[in-house]
């Protein structure tokens, strides 16, 4: 066993690496090299943080360019979110009514 060793120090770092890659992978032994870089995430928005006296959460699932406008919308009137929501309810029941 020690001679096995002392012929191990004599063939360079590289071919011992190498092969220790190849017996790593036919064995599927998952790599410790870094992965790919993952895209870097949309900038989130800034906090908006209003004491309106709301106090009830409405999650929903929209399309991106429907959350968008909505935020468009609240930013250029310089509302809260929930006025915004209170404000489209209100147009959509006016609509409706006048429907009927």
């Amino acid at each position: 066993m020690l001679v096995a060793l002392h012929k191990d120090r004599d063939r360079p770092q590289s071919t011992q690496a190498d092969e220790v890659r190849a017996v790593s992978q036919a064995a599927q032994f998952p790599s410790r090299e870094p992965s790919a870089p993952k895209p870097k995430p949309q900038p989130k928005r800034a906090p908006r943080i209003y004491r309106t006296g709301r106090n009830v959460q409405f999650n929903i699932k929209a399309s991106s360019e429907t959350v968008d406008a909505f935020y468009l919308i609240t930013e250029k009137e310089d509302w809260v979110l929930g006025e915004t929501l209170e404000r489209a309810v209100q147009a959509l029941q006016r609509e409706l009514e006048k429907s009927k």
